[in-house]
């Protein structure tokens, strides 16, 4: 690769950091490694700042080879997308259960993202490289709405949104155990578990995460009935995410002694006729990227968790 380069004018208006990766084709992580070590200069002069803006025409040069990271994600047009809302910048999927969002550790493709990837090429170079356009993640077992970032300008703001706290997060779970109170706010910071590197815990030292609830239904125990007996208490819960944390409501939950059904991770006893957490994200809100219009989404919960719902109830 040429160590020298003119910004064309499809780049022009884009950060630094992120038209080194696309012409040197390398990630992020590294083209901001490169800037920052003062080995990447801008018309002779070296580069101050990973944001800085560039016009079109203006010559990039590099003093060093970049690492070139795996190779680049594979469209699949086979995996299967249920789309709430698609525009310019932004894009709204209802994600089913099952379904895991980026490429990762045991899960090189076939995800939502090698889906999106075959629809939206364009998003192949926004945000974080593996993770193209995501915004916020949901875990492999739940469903429900996330949104996708389509332009960089897209993804700056609507993660700057998130970090706000300006985006609107709801979820419906189904937990063991009936709650004392109707309502309440779990304050309790989440780090990763020093025993079980798979999963989360409330510690000292986690990151701040705070978790909104509302009992919004009360099932007691069904142990004479003659098709599916439950053995313990059960509520529906409406949540809503003030932080976004790994797994935050599952070990929220679990922390209160309410975990989701159907989540093993955190102690959720197992549910009839459900093989996943019993946790839907079911409204989203957030202003547009571009026309700052406020923007808001609902999926109803899957039949899964539906027919579930009902069971309980009796």
């Amino acid at each position: 690769m040429d160590p020298e380069g003119a910004v064309p004018e499809s780049l022009a208006g884009e950060r630094l950091d992120r038209v080194v990766a696309l012409v040197w084709e390398c990630s992020r992580a590294e083209a901001a490694r490169l800037i920052d070590q003062k080995k990447v200069a801008v018309n002779a002069v070296p580069a101050g700042s990973r944001s800085q803006r560039l016009a079109a025409g203006d010559l990039i040069s590099l003093s060093e080879e970049p690492t070139v990271g795996p190779a680049a994600l594979e469209p699949d047009p086979s995996v299967e997308l249920d789309l709430v809302h698609a525009d310019e910048h932004v894009i709204v999927v209802n994600k089913p259960a099952d379904l895991v969002v980026h490429p990762g550790s045991g899960n090189t493709d076939g995800t939502m993202v090698n889906g999106l990837l075959a629809r939206y090429p364009e998003i192949a170079g926004v945000g974080e490289p593996g993770r193209p356009g995501i915004v916020h993640r949901l875990d492999r077992g739940t469903s429900g709405l996330l949104m996708v970032a389509r332009t960089e300008a897209g993804y700056e703001a609507l993660t700057a949104a998130l970090g706000r706290r300006e985006v609107h997060r709801g979820y419906v779970a189904l937990v063991q155990g009936m709650p004392a109170d109707d309502r309440g706010v779990i304050d309790a910071p989440v780090g990763r578990s020093t025993r079980h590197p798979t999963k989360m815990a409330v510690k000292a030292d986690g990151r701040p995460a705070r978790t909104h609830y509302e009992v919004t239904d009360r099932m007691p125990a069904r142990t004479e009935s003659p098709d599916e007996p439950v053995s313990y208490d059960s509520a529906r819960l409406d949540l809503r995410l003030e932080t976004g944390r790994t797994h935050q409501i599952r070990v929220h939950l679990a922390a209160i002694g309410h975990p989701v059904l159907g989540d093993d991770l955190y102690g959720g006893p197992s549910a009839p006729g459900i093989s996943r957490p019993a946790l839907h994200a079911q409204t989203l809100g957030f202003d547009h990227p571009e026309s700052g219009q406020p923007l808001r989404f609902e999926a109803e919960a899957p039949e899964d968790l539906s027919l579930l719902y009902q069971l309980l109830r009796g």
